[in-house]
């Protein structure tokens, strides 16, 4: 992935080791957000790593446990804040011309925060376990750079589309509140049963992966991605489906009314429907019967 090609973003405020910093409770954060378990889950199969042993250990289950060997977590770097900030500014690149061409109208960035340990955003607060999250209500991504360092550590340089993947399934869910995706689902739930409101978080999840496929389509038409990456990225979303993740935990069932980000065939089924097309009228996951 040619990110050292692409133009770095303004628009990223680095708050590791501020203020921002606390000892508060998850708030209404709490768990693994998709990012952090997507990460969790590429390091244990490129590595080996057990993928239940990494997410408890991402997730804090064991405050006594060791890390996962091969996990050591390595000091900030230059190359990470660049990689986001370019990551960044290339969706931005990306999304203002989409929004110009396919719905005549101006695209307005998000705002990325970069934190390191927790951190509080206008949608509560959040640790290292949350993974990568976006919040509505202040219209910003959170990024723990801790699960890229992670990441490196077992991957290496490898690990960079599947990064920034993660970077723009965020974005996904900013381009939604900018659409009242956000709020409509929202509104929907308020009304909704649990298996109901589920439906609608997979549905929700699924946009932001075909979002996410229609920045890659325009990245890969300007050669900046290559057919191993997208082929990584189809691996991935295979990896961090629902049903995936449940046959992974203690218990091994699959659970589908429980689901909240979609089968594995799901997501990339979504991903791959925006990478082929780079429409974003191709996304509309809420008025279809086939998921």
């Amino acid at each position: 992935m040619k990110w050292d090609e692409m133009r770095e973003s303004d628009n990223v405020e680095d708050e590791r080791g501020g203020s921002s910093s606390s000892n508060s409770s998850m708030g209404m954060l709490g768990g693994l957000g998709s990012g952090g378990i997507a990460i969790a889950i590429i390091a244990g199969l490129v590595f080996k790593v057990d993928p239940t042993q990494l997410l408890g250990f991402l997730s804090g289950s064991s405050k006594n446990a060791p890390a996962p060997q091969g996990l050591v977590k390595q000091p900030t770097k230059d190359r990470d804040s660049s990689f986001v900030k370019s990551v960044l500014g290339d969706t931005e690149d990306t999304w203002g011309k989409i929004f110009k061409q396919q719905l005549q109208t101006t695209y307005q960035a998000p705002k990325l925060v970069l934190f390191d340990g927790s951190v509080n955003s206008a949608c509560g607060s959040a640790k290292t376990s949350a993974g990568p999250f976006y919040c509505p209500a202040d219209k910003k991504v959170y990024l723990d750079m801790g699960f890229f360092k992670y990441l490196e550590a077992t991957a290496g340089s490898d690990a960079d589309f599947a990064r920034a993947y993660a970077i723009a399934h965020e974005v996904g869910h900013h381009i939604q509140n900018l659409r009242g995706t956000s709020s409509m689902v929202r509104q929907l739930k308020s009304s909704s049963s649990k298996v109901k409101a589920n439906e609608l978080s997979v549905r929700q999840e699924l946009q932001a992966d075909c979002y996410a496929g229609v920045w890659g389509h325009a990245t890969a038409q300007r050669g900046l991605i290559t057919e191993h990456d997208v082929t990584k990225a189809l691996d991935t979303a295979t990896q961090i489906g629902d049903d995936y993740l449940q046959r992974q935990s203690k218990s091994g069932h699959v659970v589908p009314e429980s689901f909240t980000h979609g089968t594995s065939q799901q997501r990339v089924t979504w991903f791959k429907r925006g990478l082929d097309s780079g429409n974003i009228n191709q996304c509309d996951t809420f008025n279809t019967n086939q998921l």
